[in-house]
């Protein structure tokens, strides 16, 4: 056989896969409710000790995970590394920054398989709180869709990793939503599922009986019934940081959640 024949029977063979996983993946949907596949990575790229310290410090999530699933995350912070721009805004930005910031993203869209949004390019670090140029009001972290950014002030960034219990974290806040607006409008896997099981989560908003149970329990602060977008945000900074008061307090909307991030318990 022929090299040139080989890499033409090959190519035959990936294509005809594509195809067949293109029919097959829609159907594995419908009855699962989960995307084929979340991690393949023939070429994983781990961090370095100093690096991989700072995910243990800093984020529980990471240290639950198996050893498996490290090297997963692991490859998905260096990728999201590679792929946005860094800005400070009279403030240096360090590794540590950079770890910190992208292990948050990578913990939120762990459960998702296309997990790099082009709705943002870069993210923009001030040292505390920052005029806005959206409202020209004070702000501690933003997602500006038309600048295609996410802006962090990194003095309420830090607070929001301080206390890991206090249901207050910025990054997630921020990031969040950014993955809502991308789901909103994405139709990959993910995607669908994201938004399949929003739709059951903002029914705890929008139900008057469904609203006046969470409220009565005052679990979630009173920020999230500001509207949708911050009921969705502040969920899911619950969700990560008390995940045990969360399931015991709210079983079904947890359960919601879980799914719609597709969130694996270790």
């Amino acid at each position: 056989m022929t090299i040139q024949l080989f890499i033409s029977l090959l190519f035959g063979v990936l294509f005809l896969l594509v195809i067949i996983f293109g029919i097959l993946e829609p159907i594995y949907l419908l009855l699962f409710n989960k995307p084929f596949y979340i991690h393949w990575y023939p070429f994983s790229q781990k961090l370095k000790s100093n690096q991989r310290q700072i995910l243990v410090n800093y984020f529980p999530f990471y240290s639950r995970l198996s050893p498996k699933r490290k090297i997963y995350f692991e490859h998905r912070v260096n990728v999201f590394i590679a792929n946005y721009q860094f800005i400070g805004k009279e403030i240096f930005i360090t590794e540590d920054m950079q770890i910190l910031i992208a292990g948050t993203y990578v913990m939120l869209t762990f459960g998702m398989r296309n997990y790099l949004i082009r709705l943002f390019d870069k993210i923009i670090i001030y040292p505390s709180s920052y005029l806005s140029t959206v409202n020209q009001v004070y702000h501690k972290g933003e997602f500006n869709p038309k600048m295609k950014a996410i802006v962090f002030s990194w003095e309420d960034f830090l607070l929001g990793h301080a206390t890991s219990n206090d249901n207050i974290n910025l990054g997630l806040h921020e990031f969040s939503h950014v993955l809502h607006f991308h789901c909103l409008k994405s139709n990959d896997p993910s995607a669908i599922v994201f938004f399949d099981e929003f739709n059951e989560v903002i029914k705890y908003y929008n139900d008057p009986v469904l609203n006046n149970e969470l409220t009565k329990k005052k679990y979630f602060r009173l920020y999230a019934y500001e509207n949708q977008f911050e009921f969705l945000s502040v969920i899911l900074e619950h969700f990560f940081e008390t995940p045990h008061v969360f399931k015991s307090s709210h079983p079904e909307l947890y359960a919601h959640v879980a799914k719609m991030i597709n969130f694996k318990e270790e």
